[in-house]
């Protein structure tokens, strides 16, 4: 299946009391993207809280969410969180053997803060080199350090014609430009993580958005996109909605998004392994309930545009 332009949430993992996976809970969640119109779904992610899940865990994540997502919509995960590449190409063998369409390289695991972009390449060079056949991807995770690609090198990993897809976390328009540049005419497609910037990224050429609040508001994002090509003063206004109210996304993140999937009706729990469903207190709930309720206003807003 293709890496398709559009919207692709950063899925969050449900999770019993018990703290184990719910895979009921994760089945109502992709139906419900999916029911949102979404492009693509990327699991085992740090939204996925994927360096508190064991591998065996990260392995049967992503094989859920292939097999569920079917031929609907393709899927796209990460989960390499081991120090040495080693450890890594075993990550990635397993994972990517679950057929989810392209496997995303976390570019904080392949150099260390203090190394070059020559380590970067060698570590790269090596893992394709062990891990023949697969499509990757790139995720500029700020976990545990951001290291953002330059434009030379997001260049150097699409020359290699194995990378279709990055997730760029830096959001800034000038440093988007110079990436869209330096992939022209190459199979990567770039997806903006940043609210804020998405409508002036996709008019710059983005393929589109892959990021938290797609955990919350999938429907606008989705909306966003189909506008902003055909009706620029509505595509402005609703972008101006959803730069302003991703603050939202700040909230006791990922608690925050489980408790608007709440109130969305799907039956998932608070809990987590990464914060304290505890620490999710009155004021935090009722931020959430009123930012819904702005955006069902906004939706019955849309629905004739």
């Amino acid at each position: 299946m293709t890496i398709t332009k559009g919207i692709w949430p950063t899925m969050v993992t449900p999770f019993k009391a018990t703290k184990q996976i719910d895979y009921d809970g994760l089945e109502r969640l992709i139906e419900w993207y999916i029911a949102k119109g979404v492009h693509g779904l990327f699991a085992v992610c740090l939204s996925s809280e994927m360096y508190h899940l064991s591998l065996a865990e990260r392995v049967q994540v992503a094989k859920f969410v292939k097999e569920q997502a079917g031929s609907r919509v393709p899927v796209v995960a990460s989960g390499h969180i081991s120090y040495s590449i080693e450890d890594q190409i075993e990550e990635i063998k397993q994972i990517s053997a679950t057929g989810v369409d392209a496997f995303v390289l976390n570019v904080n695991r392949l150099a260390t803060a203090y190394e070059s972009e020559e380590v970067f390449k060698q570590n790269v060079e090596t893992i394709l080199t062990n891990v023949p056949h697969i499509k990757f991807g790139l995720y500029e995770c700020p976990v545990p350090y951001k290291r953002s690609l330059t434009p030379e090198l997001l260049k150097w990993c699409a020359d290699t014609n194995r990378f279709y897809f990055l997730k760029d976390t830096e959001g800034v328009p000038a440093h988007m430009q110079a990436k869209l540049e330096a992939v022209k005419g190459t199979q990567l497609q770039i997806f903006n993580a940043e609210s804020a910037t998405l409508l002036s990224s996709l008019e710059q050429g983005a393929s589109g958005y892959s990021g938290i609040m797609a955990n919350f508001q999938p429907d606008l994002y989705v909306r966003l996109f189909d506008l902003y090509a055909t009706n620029p003063e509505q595509a402005r206004r609703l972008q101006n909605y959803i730069g302003m109210s991703s603050a939202m996304g700040r909230v006791l993140y990922p608690a925050g998004s489980k408790y608007y999937l709440q109130l969305e009706g799907l039956e998932i729990l608070l809990d987590g392994r990464t914060v304290s469903k505890e620490l999710f207190n009155v004021y935090m709930k009722q931020e959430i309930e009123q930012l819904r309720l702005s955006d069902n206003d906004l939706r019955n807003q849309i629905k004739s545009i």
